[in-house]
């Protein structure tokens, strides 16, 4: 049996130390040890995109990811989004344009779109259908999520004309 490992890592913007066993996911420790159940655990092949989180600011699937892989790095998990009890503009978005159903898969899309606006503030059509394709969603058939990113684009754009924060 191999040696368990204490690794640090900030999880949104907290520090944590904790001691797991090497084959430990990234998905399980968030949850488990945790208790951040806003990342889901869907298919745990890296497939379905449930999992999806930011790691050092890039979308990867927490269920193929092993945590001690996550020592000394920064996480950012859904829970991070909402801020003193107000959505994120994505997640308004998602909300107002009906970008979700039963929800599993929502926290992954988030993240997924989080990062692609990060990185790229007004994406073209086709870099949002590459971001939408490496999730699965078996409710809304994906037009009212391009839709709530389209208007997740707009909110932020607005809220930094106006010199907000989002």
């Amino acid at each position: 049996m191999a040696t368990p490992r204490t690794i640090t890592l900030s999880v949104n913007g907290t520090t944590h130390q904790v001691t797991v066993e090497p084959r430990t996911t990234l998905v399980d420790l968030l949850r488990g040890d945790l208790g951040l159940t806003g990342t889901h655990v869907g298919c745990e092949h890296g497939v379905c995109g449930a999992c999806t989180i930011l790691w050092n600011g890039k979308a990867v699937r927490s269920c193929i990811m092993l945590a001690v892989q996550a020592d000394g790095s920064e996480v950012t998990t859904v829970e991070s989004m909402a801020q003193d009890g107000e959505l994120h503009p994505i997640q308004q978005a998602f909300m107002e344009a009906h970008g979700l159903q039963c929800g599993f898969c929502t926290p992954g899309f988030l993240m997924s779109i989080s990062e692609l606006l990060t990185r790229s503030p007004d994406p073209t059509d086709e870099e949002i259908k590459d971001t939408l394709g490496g999730q699965i969603c078996r409710c809304t058939g994906y037009q009212s999520i391009f839709t709530a990113v389209r208007l997740a684009i707009k909110k932020l754009a607005d809220a930094r004309a106006a010199g907000g924060s989002a």
